[in-house]
């Protein structure tokens, strides 16, 4: 593909929020020796009932941000890691919003352990500062994102472009009312659909920057290692492998977009022709084959995706 096999390179991406579901993981928990140590390992250092809540629920439980976060980024971890005893190893590895944690412990930056502390705290004050801010999400579908850009420059009010998911699909993010006003002004502005989607708050928006700096604070306590693998960040569109560009990604990713086009067709200009999602769902394959219809991608989320290996 680019002269000679050895060029090819190899990104994992790892999926963020919403991707979750009853029964994650459970196959691997129950049939891979392997993978139930390292479930144990992070059962045991997080103070929350996460194996009940991601094997049997209830899934409205399971939706709770606390949830949620923790159990997406260990089902992901304990994946590459099985993956990685397979001889799959990455060049990349990237990461959808909270999928930007699953890939630092893919990176080693931190253990798997703190990587999935780190998922719970993010959650938690995610979600109190959700409920101190009167935002919403949206998702804008059939309309480029320079064109939603320009129209929101004339709306009132905090409303802000957040997930550039692909070509024809971003996310908006912001007060209430400005959501409103801009869901009506993008369908005359020729949007397909502008839905405004059942989430907590305004992720990524700048309502959330009281988030990123307790995040900031909680960074500094954790303790960080040189990466193994490169991290292509969510907001930056840098590649990190050390500590100090990490911590302030994470803490502009709090109310920064994420700019998923721009990241795979960087990751396809660095030489990657391999894509691996790891974890629960499929939505990455899906934002991918739009952004990039030659992109060859593997899911990798249950005990036969790994044994087809």
């Amino acid at each position: 593909m680019y002269g000679g096999g050895n060029m090819s390179k190899i990104a994992f991406l790892y999926p963020g929020q919403g991707s979750q579901y009853v029964g994650m993981a459970k196959d691997l928990y129950e049939n891979n020796e392997e993978a139930k140590k390292y479930f144990e390992n992070i059962f045991e250092s997080i103070d929350l009932d996460l194996k009940e809540t991601m094997f049997n629920g209830p899934e409205e439980k399971l939706k709770e941000t606390k949830y949620t976060q923790p159990a997406i980024v260990a089902m992901s971890l304990v994946l590459t890691r099985l993956l990685e005893e397979k001889g799959v190893k990455a060049d990349y590895v990237a990461g959808h919003s909270l999928g930007e944690y699953s890939a630092i412990g893919a990176t080693k930056m931190l253990s798997l352990e703190e990587t999935v502390k780190l998922a719970v705290k993010r959650g938690d004050i995610m979600n109190k500062v959700a409920s101190e801010v009167n935002g919403t999400m949206a998702a804008i579908i059939g309309l480029d994102s320079d064109k939603i850009n320009e129209v929101l420059k004339s709306i009132d009010g905090v409303v802000e472009a957040v997930n550039y998911n692909e070509p024809k699909q971003t996310v908006i993010a912001g007060e209430i009312e400005s959501i409103n006003k801009a869901c009506e002004a993008l369908k005359n502005a020729g949007a397909k659909r502008a839905l405004v989607l059942p989430v907590s708050g305004p992720f990524h928006s700048s309502l959330m920057k009281p988030a990123g700096e307790e995040l900031k604070k909680y960074l500094d306590t954790l303790n960080f290692h040189k990466g193994e693998i490169k991290l292509l960040a969510n907001t930056s569109l840098d590649f990190i492998d050390e500590s100090e560009s990490l911590k302030e990604e994470l803490y502009k990713q709090t109310f920064g977009p994420v700019r998923w086009v721009e990241t795979i067709e960087k990751l396809k200009a660095e030489g990657v022709t391999e894509f691996y999602e790891i974890g629960p769902g499929k939505v990455l394959k899906g934002l991918v084959k739009k952004i990039d219809k030659e992109l060859n991608l593997i899911n990798i989320e249950k005990i036969e995706d790994l044994n087809q290996i």
